[in-house]
């Protein structure tokens, strides 16, 4: 019959992960519960101090029972010694006789009732004679039964007329006894005889067992009673202790008028006292912070709301002087350029206060629709690729090759991307800015990462407080107003998801955007690795030779998903695509060397990964009449669509001073002047620290003193003002 060992089996390979699984439910319960661990370390600390006593008390009645038998025995042996000698008197020394009278004296001594009885003061005892001098024929000592019982150190102790004493373990009855042996020498008519008395130490021994029991079982109950006593004694001290704990988590949890209960006058009454003067303390702070918190909400949104209607007023005014600005000396020129730049930045700050006092009120809401993520990253690339333009750093994309939808807020994930970008082109160093988009089954991750001047140690962690910067005397090229950043993150947070930042001095920064592909799901994991794990890039002109970039390889397979969902707008781009570094590359693609020359295409994001020559060109918003700010999505400066033809009606075009807070760039159409049409153009350190739009000027270039970005092309288009622009 074949035996089932497979429960046995399953059983092996179950047991370590039960004894895991038992030993940290163990450990952690040691570590939460102070009780615990005190009555468990008093119990051990009795455990040992228990069982120190009960051996010391063991050993000490142990000792003075044998040495009380060893006494009785001696005395027994002596008064023995004379009743033998009595009847040893005159004996031959032949074995026969010395036999009988061997005998004879045992009878005596059996008879006297002081053998095998309790007649003794020692207690029974079993005689035994010989004479080790005389042997029988077959050459055995003459002796009575049980002689070979006696041990050889015994012997030599009694042969050399000692009394000692042994103690030694004997078969009686098939039963091992343990026997206090003691021997004396007989004196004789010839020569002495040995004697030996055999006293069982079954009694002892009993004695010696109804004290150990008692000690173990008085041992316990002492240690039981000590646990118990340790139990309500630790109470006492750890129940208040967790009442104040309770108290505080409450607390913490915003319940603020939750005090501890202070009974009696000891020290956990001071302790509950002090606790409940804190919390009051700590409570009128709070109040007062979030009274103040809340004037100073309401006093940004009022005081940006208001701030509405004068600088409309200053813009329409700005603008009238701007479209006369070729009518003006130089100085009153560039001031007229100055106001409008500054008037730009204001309204974008306008803007970001509104956006960031509305957050913090906490009454936005995510707008969240099913849309392919990619499609949100291509539109924020081109958004930004003017900028990247000027500042030399070429943007690359690497996406996914399936779609990646995701449930998310478009216009916010778009304008996160915009300022993560704007920032890294500002702080590229002309080197590239790199795009990539990851997802698994639970999370979508876009990471921007530029080569630039990266960050310090600890700065990663304040780059996202509100007017921090990195480095206050950088000029930018976006003109940001410092809450970018800020916004970016309570973006991130309102669709339960993360933004991080890394940096690294001298090897760029990198931000992580993490979103959960539906709304509600937890985030666990990104991904996306941060830190990253991409070398800098070699700029032209190095000869440090830097390996090879490493690319985080899509799962190709792990983007579909069964659920149904609505593509994104994409990006179209044909021969007319504006000239902007931005390049389309497959997830899996290495960002290598570009491409060979195809003509003018454009990339197409569903098959394109490489590099395309851009066309030339690059068409401003304001060459459209519907060119402009959706104020739903769009907060940085649009470019124009493809194949819209510029407007020769100026009054067509108008600026919007509740969403359009961002300067239009200037328009490449002969018939529409560009602002900055001056010699004298560039930027003013102290007002101004967005780049200018190009000059349409001939004249027009570089002012060392204050701009520090390219100035336009040298045509010979003459300006218009912004305000026909809008």
């Amino acid at each position: 019959m074949r035996v089932d060992t497979r429960p046995v089996t399953r059983w092996l390979q179950e047991a370590p992960a039960l004894v895991r699984e038992r030993w940290q439910r163990a450990s952690e319960l040691w570590r939460r519960s102070l009780q615990l661990r005190v009555v468990v370390s008093t119990l051990a600390l009795s455990s040992a101090v228990v069982f120190v006593l009960g051996m010391v008390l063991q050993s000490q009645i142990t000792d003075q029972m044998l040495s009380s038998k060893t006494q009785a025995a001696t005395v027994q042996i002596k008064a023995s010694v004379k009743a033998v000698q009595h009847q040893l008197v005159g004996v031959s020394p032949g074995p026969d006789s010395l036999g009988s009278r061997f005998n004879a004296a045992l009878n005596s001594l059996t008879s006297s009732g002081s053998a095998n009885v309790d007649g003794s003061s020692a207690g029974a005892f079993e005689p035994i004679l010989a004479d080790a001098r005389t042997t029988d024929a077959a050459g055995n000592v003459t002796a009575t039964t049980h002689y070979a019982d006696i041990p050889d150190d015994l012997k030599r102790f009694v042969l050399n007329d000692e009394i000692a004493s042994r103690i030694h373990t004997v078969m009686r009855d098939n039963v091992p006894t343990t026997m206090l042996m003691v021997g004396a020498q007989v004196p004789s008519t010839n020569h002495p005889v040995q004697l030996y008395l055999l006293f069982p130490l079954t009694p002892e021994q009993h004695t010696t067992e109804v004290v150990q029991n008692t000690l173990i079982v008085g041992g316990i109950a002492l240690l039981l009673l000590l646990a118990g006593i340790t139990n309500l004694v630790t109470r006492q001290v750890v129940r208040p202790v967790r009442q104040a704990a309770e108290v505080a988590e409450r607390f913490a949890d915003g319940k603020l008028d939750d005090r501890m209960p202070v009974v009696g006058e000891d020290d956990v009454a001071r302790l509950a006292e002090s606790y409940n003067e804190m919390a009051e303390s700590i409570q009128a702070q709070i109040r007062q912070l979030e009274e103040f918190g809340l004037l100073q909400r309401r006093f940004t949104s009022d005081v940006s709301h208001e701030l509405r209607t004068p600088l409309t007023t200053v813009r329409m005014a700005a603008d009238v002087l701007h479209a006369s600005r070729e009518q003006f000396p130089a100085g009153l020129a560039r001031s007229t350029e100055l106001l409008v730049d500054e008037l730009d930045r204001f309204e974008a700050l306008l803007g970001d206060l509104l956006e960031i006092s509305r957050l913090d009120a906490g009454v936005d809401e995510l707008a969240a629709d099913l849309v392919d993520v990619r499609g949100v990253v291509e539109r924020a690339v081109l958004a930004v690729g003017p900028v990247a333009a000027s500042s030399g750093s070429p943007v690359e994309m690497y996406l996914p090759d399936v779609e990646v939808p995701a449930e998310v807020d478009a216009r916010r994930v778009e304008r996160v991307l915009r300022n993560l970008l704007n920032n890294a082109v500002d702080h590229g160093e002309g080197l590239p800015v790199r795009v990539r988009v990851a997802a698994d089954e639970n999370a979508v991750a876009i990471v921007v990462r530029d080569f630039g001047v990266g960050l310090r140690d600890g700065e990663a962690e304040l780059v996202f407080n509100r007017f921090w910067r990195a480095d206050p005397s950088r000029n930018r090229r976006t003109g940001g107003t410092g809450l970018g950043l800020a916004i970016s993150v309570e973006d991130a947070r309102l669709h339960g998801g993360w933004l991080e930042a890394w940096g690294a001095l001298g090897q760029g920064a990198c931000f992580r955007l993490t979103l959960p592909r539906r709304q509600g799901a937890e985030l666990t994991d990104s991904p996306l690795p941060l830190p990253p794990d991409e070398v800098r890039p070699v700029r032209e002109g190095e000869e440090d030779e830097v390996s090879p970039l490493v690319v985080t390889e899509v799962d190709a397979e792990a983007q579909v998903e069964d659920i149904a969902w609505q593509s994104a707008d994409s990006v179209e781009l044909d021969e007319a695509t504006p000239d902007l570094p931005i390049a389309w590359h497959s997830a899996s693609a290495e960002p290598a060397s570009p491409a060979p020359d195809h003509g003018e295409i454009g990339p197409d994001p569903e098959l394109d990964d490489v590099h395309r020559p851009p066309p030339t060109g690059v068409p401003d918003r304001a060459d459209s009449a519907v060119v402009g700010h959706d104020p739903e999505f769009d907060d940085v400066p649009t470019s124009a669509p493809i194949g819209v033809p510029t407007l020769s009606d100026p009054s067509a075009v108008g600026h919007d001073p509740e969403f359009d807070d961002v300067p239009s760039s200037a328009p490449e159409s002969g018939d529409v002047p560009d602002r900055a049409g001056s010699a004298v153009i560039g930027h003013d350190p102290e007002f101004d620290d967005v780049p200018g739009p190009a000059s349409a000027s001939a004249g027009v270039g570089h002012d060392p003193e204050f701009d520090d970005v390219p100035g336009g092309g040298g045509s010979e288009l003459a300006s218009k003002s912004a305000g026909e622009a809008r």
